[in-house]
């Protein structure tokens, strides 16, 4: 396959303070730093953003807050749809879109109950596209609620309305993937895969780019993957940032987001570890192994020369 730009789009992080409200400035900072290591997009609102926690003016205003630090450097998305009518969700992608966004993200759980059709999420899907004409929509298989994972036919018919044109995919199974992206062929349209476990596989499959928790611990590395995962004269580095993410899986999970929030912190960013999310507790042997973790993918960068 002939190599194509592809793109990282982080699901950003929320900042808290101490007390538990947003810190806007360090929101400020974060945007920058996804930006300045070569972000192609930006997802806020997201649940690493732990946008279930968040007030519906919260969601909204740290929103425009990503938008307006941007400036149009990259395209923003961020997550629409949340518990209520249909009617009410359709009333707040509007409001999401209105705060600039490029598209509004669809959580595939929440548009039907884990036991309902494909056929009655189908339903809800056609009728939100009527009841929010013109704003391009995207989809989350987010796992909260639960996990509603899209089939490359459902896919096929949505991007085909021309509405849709992102997905962030966790479905964690190549072959998924690649029907998926073959089901959404000739459209204006991007699949940003989730899971490290298989991210060169996808990109060289034609995903768009990845759209990984990983991101929040090393950016400049997954922006690395992106723009080498076919260059023939780095095959072997490659494989080794493959490597390094699937050895590391379980510790950048671990605690998460308070980790990813450790671990910048590890690197300089002036952000704190509150969440208002309950994660579990951060112990000293995870503290230790994202300090390990932070300690290899030091090494592993000098080595790619990234710093």
């Amino acid at each position: 396959m002939e190599q194509t730009a592809k793109g990282f789009i982080p699901v950003m992080l929320m900042p808290f303070q101490n007390d538990g409200l947003i810190d806007y400035p360090a929101l400020t900072r974060l945007t920058e730093m996804y930006i300045e290591a070569g972000a192609a997009g930006l997802f806020a609102n997201c649940l690493s953003s732990e946008m279930f926690e968040l007030s519906t003016e919260e969601r909204l205003q740290s929103i425009r807050h990503v938008v307006n630090v941007a400036g149009g450097a990259v395209p923003v998305v961020a997550t629409g749809t949340f518990a209520g009518a249909l009617s009410e969700q359709a009333d707040f992608v509007k409001k999401v879109h209105e705060a600039g966004t490029e598209a509004v993200i669809v959580i595939t759980g929440l548009l039907a109950e884990q036991h309902e059709s494909d056929a009655v999420f189908n339903d809800r899907i056609f009728s939100l596209l009527d009841q929010t004409p013109g704003i391009p929509l995207g989809f989350y298989e987010c796992p909260e609620p639960y996990k509603r994972v899209l089939s490359a036919e459902q896919l096929g018919q949505f991007v085909g309305t021309g509405r849709v044109t992102y997905h962030k995919d966790t479905c964690l199974d190549i072959d998924q993937v690649r029907a998926k992206i073959a089901a959404a062929a000739g459209h204006k349209f991007g699949l940003y895969d989730a899971y490290m476990g298989h991210a060169v596989e996808s990109l060289r499959a034609g995903a768009a780019g990845l759209s990984c928790i990983q991101g929040n611990f090393f950016p400049e590395l997954i922006v690395w993957l992106c723009n080498n995962y076919d260059n023939p004269q780095l095959a072997k580095e490659v494989e080794e940032v493959q490597q390094f993410f699937i050895k590391n899986m379980g510790v950048m999970h671990d605690v998460y987001p308070t980790i990813a929030k450790y671990s910048l912190k590890q690197r300089g960013m002036e952000i704190s570890t509150f969440t208002r999310r309950k994660v579990g507790d951060f112990s000293s042997a995870i503290r230790h192994g994202v300090e390990t973790l932070c300690g290899d993918y030091s090494t592993l960068s000098r080595s790619l020369e990234l710093v």
